[in-house]
C-alpha cells in the first residue's frame, strides 16, 4: 500500500494523468475561442457550413463509390456477385467511417470553440423553456471541455449533479451532427428530454442546426419521423427502444421512423444500461386469440390456492416461534424453511429474519442438510406449492394439485409423448388414420396441459412475488405500470415477458 501511494504521488492518478494529457487540446480550443470573438454573427454562423464542407470532402469519393456499388448490387441477380459486392461495400463503409472520424477529430477544437463562443454571445438572453422563464448564463469551463472531448471519443464522463452535464453534451452533439447522419441524446426522463431539447436547442438553432424531441410526437407519425431526421434528436430510452422495435415490424422501409444510427450520448448511463436493462423492452404484433383469457379463467382458482397457502405459512411461522421458545431449534428451522419456500416475500417471515439474523443461518443449515440428503421434497410436501425467491422454480405438491382439481389427479400431469406415441405406432390393431388421430389428440392434450401448468406457475409468481406498490402500481387508466425494484422508477410501456404481465393483470382483475 505504501509503494502504491508513493507511485501515485510521483506519476499521479489515472484521472489526473488524463486531464494532463488533454490539457494541450483544451488550450487549442480556447485559442480558437478567443479568435472567434472578433467574428461577426454572420461569419460565426457560417462556420457550421464550413465544417460540414470540410468533413464531407474527406468522405466524398468513398461515399460515391459506395453508392455506385449499391446500385450495381440492386441490379445484379447473381448471388455470388451480390455477395462479393456486399463485402466490397462493407470494406468501403469501414474506410468511410474511419475517414469521417479522422475529419471530426481535426475539426473538433474549432467546433467546440464555436459552441463556446455561441454560449458567450447568448449570455443574458431571456428564454422560455417548458413554460419557465430563464436567463442564459452558461459558458463551458475547461473541465467541461474535457468532458465533451471524452464523450465525443466514446468514453464515460462522470459528472455530479449541477456540474453542467447538459451543457457538456452540446459540444459533441454539435460536432457529430455536422456529419448529417444524426446525433441522439438518450435520457431516462421525458420532461428532461423535452426541456433540454428546447433549452440547448437555443445553441443549435443559432448555429443553423435543427433539433427535436421524439417524446413530443406520437409513435409512427410523420412528426416522429421528422424528429429523427433532425440534426440533433433528444428522447427517452423507452421511446428510442420502442421505435426501433416497431421499425422492425413494418412492411416496408418507407414506414420506418428512424434512420441509420450514427452517434448517441446516454445520460445516466448506469440507470439506462444496467438498472432499466433488467426489464426488457418487449413489443408484439396482433395475435389470432386473446392470450389473457387462460390467465383470467385460472386467476380465481390460483388466488384461492394462494390464500390457503398464506394461512398455512402463517401457521408454520407460529409453530416455529413456539418451538424456538421451547429450545427446539432444528424443528423450528424446518418449519421456517418450509415457510420460506412457500412464501419468500412473506412480511412476517422477512421481519423475523431481519430481527434475528441467526435464524437465517439456521434455515440455511437445515436447507443444506436436506439438499445434501436429497430430501428437500419432504419440506415441499408440507406446502401446497413451493418456489424459490426469484420464482424460477415452482413446484406444486400433491396437496396443491388436489386443491386445484379435486378428484382429478391427472388434470395437470403431462403425458410422456415419446413413450405413448411409440406405443400407438406399434399397435398393429390400429389403422394409419386411427394412429394419426390418436397422436393428434395426444399432442393436443399435451399442449393444453402444458399451457395450463405454465399459466398456473405464472399466476403463482404474480400472487406470491409481485406485490402492488412494490413491483408495480395501477395507472390512471387501470393498466399495470412496472416499478423498478432497485430504483423505484416507474416504467410505463414496459411489460414483463412469458405471460407474467397477463398473470399480474388477471390477479388485479
Amino acid at each position: 500500500m505504501m509503494l502504491k501511494g508513493v507511485v501515485k504521488k510521483i506519476v499521479g492518478s489515472r484521472h489526473k494523468r488524463e486531464v494532463k494529457r488533454l490539457a494541450p487540446l483544451v488550450d487549442e480550443i480556447n485559442e480558437h475561442y478567443e479568435a472567434l470573438e472578433l467574428l461577426s454573427e454572420e461569419k460565426l454562423k457560417a462556420k457550421t457550413e464550413e465544417f460540414r464542407a470540410r468533413i464531407g470532402a474527406r468522405t466524398e469519393d468513398l461515399e460515391a463509390q459506395i453508392a455506385e456499388l449499391k446500385e450495381q448490387k440492386r441490379a445484379t441477380e447473381d448471388a455470388d456477385e451480390r455477395e462479393m459486392l456486399g463485402l466490397e461495400i462493407g470494406r468501403l463503409e469501414t474506410q468511410s467511417l474511419e475517414a469521417l472520424e479522422a475529419a471530426l477529430e481535426e475539426v473538433m477544437p474549432e467546433a467546440f470553440a464555436v459552441v463556446k463562443e455561441t454560449c458567450r454571445r447568448l449570455m443574458g438572453q431571456k428564454l422560455s423553456v417548458t413554460g419557465h422563464d430563464l436567463t442564459w448564463d452558461m459558458i463551458p469551463y475547461d473541465v467541461q471541455l474535457i468532458g465533451a472531448v471524452q464523450l465525443h471519443r466514446g468514453r464515460v464522463a462522470e459528472m455530479a449533479t449541477g456540474e453542467g452535464k447538459t451543457l457538456v453534451a452540446t459540444m459533441p452533439l454539435y460536432l457529430n451532427a455536422l456529419t448529417g447522419r444524426g446525433a441522439h441524446l438518450v435520457t431516462v426522463n421525458s420532461y428532461l428530454a423535452q426541456r433540454d431539447a428546447q433549452w440547448m436547442g437555443t445553441i443549435y438553432n443559432y448555429l443553423g442546426l435543427t433539433v427535436d424531441c421524439v417524446d413530443l410526437h406520437d409513435p409512427g407519425t410523420e412528426e416522429r419521423r421528422a424528429a429523427y431526421n433532425a440534426d440533433i434528436t433528444y428522447g427517452t430510452n423507452n421511446e428510442f427502444g420502442f421505435d426501433y422495435l416497431r421499425d422492425n415490424m413494418v412492411h416496408s422501409l418507407q414506414q420506418r421512423v428512424q434512420r441509420g444510427h450514427h452517434y448517441a450520448i446516454i445520460d445516466e448511463v448506469d440507470s439506462i444500461l444496467i438498472d432499466e436493462a433488467r426489464t426488457p423492452l418487449i413489443i408484439s404484433g396482433p395475435v389470432s386469440r386473446d392470450t389473457s383469457t387462460p390467465f383470467k379463467q385460472m386467476a380465481p382458482v390460483v388466488g384461492n390456492l394462494f390464500r390457503k397457502q398464506t394461512r398455512l405459512v402463517s401457521d408454520l411461522i407460529a409453530e416455529a416461534e413456539r418451538q424456538l421458545q421451547d429450545g427446539d431449534e432444528y424443528p423450528a428451522g424446518e418449519k421456517l424453511l418450509a415457510a420460506k419456500r412457500g412464501a419468500p416475500k412473506n412480511k412476517r417471515l422477512m421481519k423475523l429474519f431481519a430481527d434475528e439474523p441467526s435464524l437465517v443461518r439456521l434455515v440455511e443449515k437445515v436447507e443444506g442438510d436436506y439438499m445434501r440428503e436429497k430430501r428437500l421434497y419432504e419440506i415441499d410436501e408440507l406446502l401446497l406449492f413451493a418456489m424459490d425467491e426469484k420464482g424460477s422454480n415452482v413446484h406444486l405438491s400433491d396437496q396443491g394439485l388436489d386443491a386445484l382439481s379435486p378428484g382429478q389427479p391427472d388434470a395437470f400431469v403431462v403425458p410422456d409423448l415419446s413413450e405413448v406415441i411409440g406405443e400407438i405406432q406399434e399397435d398393429e390393431s390400429l389403422s394409419v388414420d386411427e394412429k394419426r388421430d390418436r397422436i393428434a389428440a395426444l399432442e393436443g392434450e399435451y399442449a393444453d396441459k402444458s399451457q395450463n401448468i405454465h399459466v398456473i406457475h405464472q399466476l403463482l409468481k404474480a400472487y406470491t412475488l409481485f406485490h402492488r406498490d412494490e413491483r408495480y402500481i395501477i395507472g390512471d387508466d387501470g393498466s399495470i405500470v412496472i416499478v423498478d425494484e432497485f430504483t423505484g422508477r416507474q416504467m410505463p410501456g414496459r411489460r414483463w415477458s412469458d405471460g407474467l404481465h397477463q398473470a399480474v393483470e388477471a390477479k388485479e382483475g
